[in-house]
C-alpha cells in the first residue's frame, strides 16, 4: 500500500476522496486522535519523518529534495498524492521563507534609518537595538520559531476582525512587529502569550482605525413569511474560514491552548457575527478569557488593563453577548466532520440544484429558514420567501434564469458547507459563484449564508473549471 495512502500515526488505510482529482491538501491522519498523538512524539523528539512540528529550514529543504525523486507520474492518482504532498512541504519552507524575508527587509530598513541619525544608542529598549547586526540566521531563526504559532494567530485575528481577508494582513503585521521587538520574549513556553498580545493589539489598532458597526438589514425584496420581531443584523465584512487549515494547529493537549485556538463552536458564524457587536477592547477580553482561556491577569497584562477593568469588560461582553445569540442555539459540541444525516441533505440540495428543480430544493428548507449573503444586502426570511426568489433563478425559461450549477462538499467555520460554480447560459465555462454555509436542523435546511466566491483559492478550490474537469 503506498505510504500516501495509509495514516502517518497509526497505519491504517485512509478514506479515499470521492473525488481524486480534487484541488486541496491530503489527509495524513485517520483522525484527530492520531493527528495529536504524531504532534505529541514530533515535540517529544520522535514521529514521522514527514511530520509538521517546527523542523527547521534545512530539514524542510531536505525532505523536498527526497519526496521530488521519489515522484512518479504513472499512476496518475498516487502521483496526485504525491504531488500533493510535496506542495504542502513547500508551502510550508514558503512561509518560513516570506517570515525571513520580511524580517530581513525590516532590518535593512531600520539599520539604514539608524545610521542616518546617529551610529549611537541613545535609548534603552526591550528590541534589539537597530544598529546592531543582523546575521542571515537571525531571520531563518526567527521565522523556525513563530511558525508553529502562525494558523492559530491568524485564527485569533479572525475571531476578532471577522474577515479572512483582513486576518492575513493582521497577521502579517504581527509578523513583523514580532520582529521588531524579537528579543522582548524568553524562552519558548512565553512565546505563545508574547504573541498573541502582539497580535490583539494590532487587531485593536486595526479596528480604531477602521471603525466598524453591524446594522439592521434593510427591507427584503420578499416580505417574510415567517414572524420576524425586526430583520437581522447585517456584518457587511463577515468572511467564511476553511475547515482544512484548522488542521495545520495540532492540539497536543485537548483542553490546551491549542485546543482552544481551533474550538469550533467559537468559530461558528453565528457566534463570530455576535462577536461584532461588541467595542474592540470588549471583543478582545471576552476573547481571551473565555475562548482561548487566559487568566484575569494574564488578560490584563497583555492589554495593559486593570485586573478590575477586564472583569468588569468581560461581563458587559457576555451581556453583550447573551442579548445577541439565538434563543435557540443548535449544539456547540460539533463534530469535526460533517454528519451521514447532513451529507445526505447537502447532497439532495446540490442534486436538486443540478437538475434545475426548484421545487425539490424548496422541500429541504425549513418553514423558517433565512438567508443572508453579505456583503449583499439581500436577505430573505421564510421558505415561501425565498421561493420567488430561487424558481426563477433555476427555471431555463425564465429571463431571472442564472445557468447550470456545479456544487462540492467543503466545511467552513465548523459547519457543513458547499462551493457552487455556475455556468451562465451561452458560455462553456463553470466559473465560482458562491461559498454556501449551512445550518441544519431537524434534517431541514434551517440557515443558509451565501458568500462571494473570492476566497475559493483559501479552500483549495478553483475559480473555474470545464465541463470535463467539472
Amino acid at each position: 500500500m503506498d505510504a500516501e495512502s495509509t495514516c502517518r500515526s497509526c497505519g491504517k488505510a485512509l478514506a479515499v476522496r470521492a473525488e481524486p482529482g480534487r484541488p486541496g491538501r491530503s489527509a495524513r491522519y485517520c483522525s484527530a486522535a492520531c493527528r495529536q498523538k504524531a504532534y505529541r512524539a514530533r515535540r517529544s523528539g520522535g514521529g514521522e519523518a514527514a511530520g509538521g512540528g517546527a523542523r527547521s529550514v534545512p530539514e524542510l529543504i531536505a525532505d523536498i529534495g527526497r519526496r521530488v525523486e521519489r515522484l512518479n507520474p504513472r499512476p496518475p492518482q498516487p502521483f496526485y498524492a504525491d504531488v500533493s504532498a510535496l506542495s504542502s512541504v513547500v508551502s510550508r519552507l514558503h512561509r518560513l521563507a516570506r517570515v525571513a524575508r520580511d524580517a530581513e527587509a525590516e532590518a535593512a530598513e531600520a539599520t539604514e534609518a539608524a545610521e542616518n541619525v546617529t551610529p549611537a544608542r541613545v535609548t534603552e529598549s526591550v528590541t534589539q537595538s537597530v544598529t546592531e547586526p543582523v546575521t542571515e540566521s537571525d531571520e531563518v531563526a526567527f521565522a523556525e520559531a513563530v511558525e508553529p504559532f502562525r494558523r492559530e494567530l491568524h485564527v485569533h485575528c479572525y475571531r476578532m476582525s471577522g474577515s479572512y481577508d483582513d486576518a492575513e494582513d493582521l497577521l502579517q503585521e504581527t509578523l513583523l512587529r514580532a520582529w521588531r521587538g524579537r528579543t522582548g520574549f524568553r524562552g519558548r513556553a512565553a512565546l505563545r502569550t508574547w504573541l498573541y498580545r502582539i497580535a490583539t493589539n494590532v487587531c485593536l489598532d486595526f479596528l480604531r482605525r477602521h471603525p466598524r458597526t453591524p446594522r439592521p438589514y434593510g427591507p427584503s425584496p420578499a416580505e417574510p413569511s415567517v414572524p420576524m420581531e425586526q430583520p437581522p443584523s447585517m456584518v457587511a465584512w463577515l468572511q467564511p474560514y476553511p475547515d482544512e487549515l484548522l488542521a495545520e494547529i495540532p492540539a497536543d493537549d485537548p483542553q490546551g491552548p491549542d485546543a482552544a485556538a481551533v474550538s469550533r463552536e467559537t468559530l461558528e458564524l453565528v457566534f463570530l457575527a455576535a462577536l461584532q457587536h461588541l467595542p474592540p477592547r470588549q471583543r478582545a477580553v471576552l476573547i481571551l478569557r473565555d475562548v482561548l482561556g487566559r487568566t484575569a491577569a494574564d488578560t490584563a497584562g497583555m492589554l495593559d488593563m486593570g485586573v478590575a477593568a477586564v472583569n468588569s469588560a468581560l461581563q458587559r461582553a457576555r451581556a453583550t453577548l447573551r442579548e445577541r445569540m439565538p434563543g435557540r442555539r443548535m449544539d456547540w459540541s460539533r463534530p469535526e466532520q460533517t454528519s451521514a444525516g447532513e451529507r445526505a441533505v447537502l447532497d439532495r440540495y446540490m442534486d436538486a440544484a443540478q437538475r434545475a428543480d426548484s421545487a425539490a430544493m424548496l422541500e429541504l428548507l425549513a418553514e423558517d429558514v433565512l438567508l443572508t449573503m453579505p456583503p449583499n444586502p439581500l436577505w430573505f426570511a421564510g421558505r415561501t420567501a425565498l421561493s420567488g426568489f430561487v424558481g426563477p433563478a433555476l427555471d431555463p425559461a425564465s429571463p431571472s434564469f442564472a445557468g447550470r450549477w456545479h456544487h462540492r462538499h467543503i466545511r467552513a467555520n465548523g459547519m457543513p458547507a458547499t462551493a457552487g460554480w455556475l455556468q451562465r447560459p451561452g458560455t462553456t465555462v463553470y466559473r465560482a459563484q458562491v461559498i454556501d454555509v449551512f445550518r441544519i436542523r431537524d434534517g431541514r435546511i434551517a440557515e443558509i449564508t451565501s458568500f462571494e466566491p473570492h476566497l475559493f483559492p483559501a479552500f483549495g478550490l478553483p475559480l473555474t473549471m470545464s465541463g470535463a474537469h467539472r
